[in-house]
């Protein structure tokens, strides 16, 4: 299919696709931040006026400019929003239409005012206080300073106190997709995993044809033995759910370095194939990796690549990855194939980052036929 026509059909199967997502129903979980949008001030001309340090690069320079020294950095906090891979994504496919629950550490015993609107598009079970996450955006990337001692309050343990055995069944009975997110930063994701498996899974209805998304988060941090441990959890899924596993650029790297899969370079045409190697390692349904600028996905037996409305200066770039995500999958929940499901994701994602907001159905459809140069 040529690209014009690409955008044509999926924007005009999206038009028309409001009612069958508000009869989906999605669960996630389990983390959540509260994000400061920060920028790295370079120059002040005046209590009101400033240039921001442009790139990470040149915010490099200047720490190691420091280096045997000191030096002072004025950060100015551009905007709080909520965060963590879970809220991002479950408020973006909220905002589709999607019938979610969110189950993370959102405020307790009160939910925090960053989490209200998602509260309002979501049902939410908040079993902790937030965790807090200073982004330092740069034209080409951002630096994500994390406090997060509340993740480990994250454990089955405390998810089935605060919800019940009984409603976590429920929850994933009607759940079409499941995401479980944000491996590397929760110290007991592993145990979750396991009892969800073991307690779970083996009573789900068998003729659902069942999702589950995972986000492994940034991996590098953890040890490469802690690493095949979650893939080989995260493959036993897929007796249950057609298993999706999500990368960014750096993860997949990251990934097939564990798995001992090299890759040349990082083009597109080698990116692709990565997934295609990756999925047939890991042996489940689908890999997508979403680099910057395209992203590309493989399924058994057939991949796929798609370019992005990448943009060199974006207005916000925390919570891409999350909105690629929940675009890539409402198109899974929709049956798209794998070219259509990852235009949902590129041109979720480049909205997002165009106006630092969630695209309803109708805003997408839009940006869609008004594709940016």
């Amino acid at each position: 299919m040529n690209t014009s026509n690409l955008y044509t059909k999926t924007a005009s199967i999206l038009s028309k696709a409001s009612n069958t997502l508000k009869a989906k129903h999605a669960l996630l979980g389990f983390d959540g931040f509260v994000d400061q949008i920060i920028r790295v001030v370079d120059k002040r001309q005046s209590p009101q006026e400033y240039s921001a340090i442009s790139t990470l690069s040149k915010f490099s320079e200047r720490v190691a400019e420091a280096a045997g020294k000191s030096t002072n950095l004025e950060l100015v906090v551009e905007k709080m929003k909520l965060g963590g891979n879970g809220p991002i994504m479950a408020e973006a496919l909220a905002t589709f239409g999607v019938q979610v629950t969110y189950i993370g550490n959102l405020g307790y015993p009160t939910v925090h005012s960053v989490f209200e609107d998602l509260a309002k598009r979501a049902q939410v079970i908040s079993i902790a206080e937030p965790c807090h996450t200073d982004a330092l955006e740069f034209e080409d990337g951002k630096l994500m300073l994390g406090k997060l001692a509340s993740l480990n309050h994250i454990n089955y343990e405390n998810l089935i106190h605060h919800v019940g055995e009984q409603k976590m069944q429920q929850l994933f009975d009607e759940a079409n997709l499941a995401g479980l997110l944000n491996w590397t930063m929760i110290p007991a994701m592993n145990g979750i995993w396991k009892n969800v498996l073991e307690k779970i899974c083996p009573r789900l209805p068998a003729e659902k044809n069942r999702l589950v998304f995972f986000d492994l988060a940034d991996p590098a941090k953890r040890l490469p033995g802690d690493i095949l441990e979650a893939l080989e959890w995260i493959g036993r899924f897929q007796k249950y759910f057609k298993v999706i596993l999500g990368l960014n650029e750096k993860e997949s790297l990251e990934i097939a370095n564990v798995l001992g899969i090299r890759s040349k370079d990082n083009s597109p045409e080698v990116l692709e194939d990565l997934a295609v190697a990756l999925r047939d390692r890991l042996q489940i349904h689908l890999v997508v990796i979403h680099p910057l600028q395209f992203a590309c996905a493989a399924s058994s037996g057939t991949s796929a690549r798609v370019g992005g409305p990448w943009d060199p200066k974006p207005l916000i770039s925390t919570g891409a990855g999350d909105h690629f995500n929940a675009g890539f999958c409402m198109g899974s929940l929709l049956g798209f194939d794998l070219q259509m499901s990852l235009l949902t994701g590129v041109a979720t994602s480049g909205f997002y980052v165009r106006t630092a907001k969630s695209p309803t159905l109708d805003e997408l459809v839009h940006f869609l036929r008004n594709w940016p140069a």
